[in-house]
């Protein structure tokens, strides 16, 4: 389902890249499809290749960590970009560290990690309205 209404891109600044993966993260995302962030938080950026929001999450790759610079809503069907690489869609938000951060999960056809893109410390990330 698709929210009325456009919205700003929220941008973010990569502050720590990532380089492992889970076989089975066995968690459940959050029934919520959007996530407000705020200026400043630190949010994890997990890819899957799991499709399904309501089912179990198995296989992850671990991306990293972002810093959110400009703060807005985050939807599932979000694409995310770190530099100039399009790396998933949002599928839906982890709740089991907050209050410390939420993880972001991101739909990829492979379970990629941060290294496996040689992604880098202070890399822009941007989530664009789909």
């Amino acid at each position: 389902m698709r929210d009325n209404g456009s919205k700003r891109e929220v941008t973010g600044t990569l502050v720590k890249v990532l380089a492992y993966r889970q076989d089975d993260r066995g968690r459940c995302l959050e029934t919520f499809t959007s996530r407000c962030v705020r200026t400043g938080e630190i949010h994890e950026l997990v890819t899957t290749t799991d499709t399904d929001p309501e089912a179990p999450i198995g296989p992850v790759g671990f991306l990293g960590f972002a810093e959110i610079d400009r703060a807005g809503v985050l939807d599932r069907g979000d694409e995310v970009w770190i530099g100039t690489k399009l790396l998933g869609t949002v599928l839906g938000f982890d709740a089991s560290h907050f209050p410390d951060q939420h993880a972001i999960l991101i739909h990829n056809g492979r379970t990629i990690t941060g290294e496996d893109v040689g992604l880098e410390p202070e890399q822009q990330v941007r989530f664009r309205a789909w």
